[in-house]
């Protein structure tokens, strides 16, 4: 049984898969076309990926890749906590430059469904993280962007004062939602 809780912007989902527990450990099962498909996600995947973030205050985005190679993403955590941020990107979209977000952990076993058309970063709350997503395109370095996590015009809350952390020197240069075109519009 898969329980799903819609975000405030359309499309995005929270995700809480079923987990058998007993003295052993626990069974989950954490992806199934079927049931992911009567819950409203019809994305084929094709590509997973897994991050080790050492640091608590470690930030990764907000990236997205541009059209025609945007993905939608499946993220969960396997180890730790983060603070996982999905950022609508969609030119005419009503809902372009809003942000939502949710607390992703190994101990809720909660996931985030983010569609195409979407930036996405994440902040952990923990030291070592795990992070493990699915995407429904490959990765192609040519359509890699990113946003910068501080766009005054994006406005996130991020959960640990800006000066505590840890980014990329990519992520720390990323350009403002203003001065990018995502090539992504709404279907």
């Amino acid at each position: 049984m898969v329980e799903v809780r819609r975000l405030d912007i359309e499309g995005v989902l929270e995700i809480q898969p079923a987990r058998y527990a007993d003295d052993r450990g626990f069974f989950s099962e954490v992806w199934n076309r079927e049931r992911w498909h009567e819950a409203g996600i019809d994305t084929e995947f094709v590509q997973d990926n897994h991050s080790l973030s050492k640091e608590r205050g470690v930030l990764r985005g907000l990236h997205y890749q541009a059209a025609p190679m945007a993905q939608a993403k499946l993220v969960r955590v396997t180890r730790g906590a983060v603070f996982d941020v999905a950022v609508d990107i969609r030119t005419g979209s009503p809902n372009f430059g809003r942000w939502v977000a949710t607390i992703l952990s190994a101990e809720q076993w909660n996931q985030l469904f983010i569609p195409a058309g979407f930036a996405h970063g994440f902040l952990t709350l923990e030291p070592d993280c795990e992070v493990v997503y699915k995407v429904s395109a490959p990765y192609s370095a040519e359509h890699d962007r990113a946003i910068r996590f501080d766009d005054p015009d994006i406005a996130i809350d991020w959960p640990i004062a800006n000066d505590q952390l840890i980014l990329s020197d990519k992520d720390r240069s990323a350009p403002r939602l203003s001065e990018v075109h995502t090539g992504i519009t709404l279907p």
